[in-house]
Formats: structure tokens, sequence, C-alpha cells
């Protein structure tokens, strides 16, 4: 059998509360695994301390973003807490094309957008150990007034019901073992027939 090239990347969504370190699991990914493309999401919120424009978002404003959507230009958007986030649809798209697995961090409404355009999509949702947990974190955090942090607090609980539409859910106790068992999830998903199949088409 002679090895192909993988004729198409697979979509990787990852969902979790603020708070529960979706971003830190992320980079710890990225650095054991540089074949997958991060998609970098737009949003009109405001950047956070050290966050830097084109790396951890596209920040736009909302007249732009609202372009965006007349113009048809994005995979999914959502609104949360009064901020738009999006997925950019052509750099989603030729990537996939050429082979290569992107990652998405997008919110519970998003990906729900993404599971009906992309039925093969793996959605991955990022749980923390506790929602005790989760309050020290976003406490920690120190970057949000108290009432900010109760609301996400409470929205993390209304997310949490859309867990069942998820394929897989990992535990963010602590880095090192989330981001492992997320390159486990991607190791038994390329090795599906469908994603293999190519392999031996023609033995």
């Amino acid at each position: 059998m002679v090895q192909k090239k993988k004729q198409r990347g697979q979509l990787i969504v990852l969902s979790g509360p603020s708070g529960v370190g979706k971003s830190t699991v992320i980079s710890e990914l990225l650095s054991e695994r540089k074949d997958i493309y991060f998609s970098v999401s737009f949003t009109t919120r405001q950047p956070r301390v050290g966050e830097a424009d084109g790396v951890n978002y596209n920040f736009v404003t909302r007249e732009q973003f609202e372009e965006m959507i007349a113009r048809d230009e994005l995979l999914e958007y959502a609104e949360y807490v009064h901020n738009y986030y999006g997925t950019s649809l052509r750099v989603i798209q030729e990537k996939l094309a050429a082979g290569i697995d992107v990652l998405l961090d997008i919110e519970v409404q998003g990906a729900a957008k993404v599971r009906e355009k992309c039925p093969e999509a793996i959605l991955i949702f990022i749980i923390p150990p506790s929602f005790e947990e989760l309050s020290r974190r976003l406490h920690r955090r120190a970057t949000d007034a108290e009432d900010v942090i109760q609301g996400r607090l409470c929205k993390a609980k209304e997310e949490c019901k859309q867990i069942p539409q998820y394929d897989y859910l990992v535990v963010n106790d602590t880095v090192s073992e989330a981001a492992g068992e997320i390159i486990s999830i991607l190791t038994a998903e390329s090795c599906r027939t469908r994603n293999r199949i190519n392999l031996v088409e023609g033995v």
C-alpha cells in the first residue's frame, strides 16, 4: 500500500465555559501537534491585557462584524455577553481542502451551527474539575468585576446543559492531562476507516 496524503483535514471544535482554561490547553495542544491550524476567531470585544490582534483574536468593530455577516463570510457566529464572535468560512475551507486539520475555539451556540454545516466535525467540551474551581479560576484571573464573574458562572451552568450534543468531554484538572486526552481523541479519529480508506483504494 502506498501512503497517500490525507485527502481532507479534520475540523475540531473546542468549547467550554469562560475561565475553564481553554486557551492554556490549546497552547499546550499546539506545542505538541504542530500540524494543526488554529483558526483565530473574529470578535467585537476589547482585547484583554496581554492579548494580541491576529494571535488571540481578530479584533474588529461591531460595524465591521455586521458587514461580514451581511456578506455571508462566516462559518458561524454568535453573540456572547454583548459581543460578537465568529469564524471565517474561506480560511477554514482552504485549510480543510489542503488536508490540514483545523481547530476552532468557540462557544456552544457557534458549535451547534458548525455541527449543522459540518456534521463530520469533532466536538469536544472542556469542563473544570468543579464549579468551585471554576469560580476560583475566574477570580484569580482578575479581569472582571464580581457581577461579571457571577454572570459567567451562571452562563457556564447553562452551557453545560449542551454537553450531550458533544462527542467528547475532557476535564481540565491539569493542562498536560487535558491536552493529552485531546491528542488521544484526535489520534483515534484519524484512524477511523472513513479517514483512511484512501490508503487502500485500488488494492
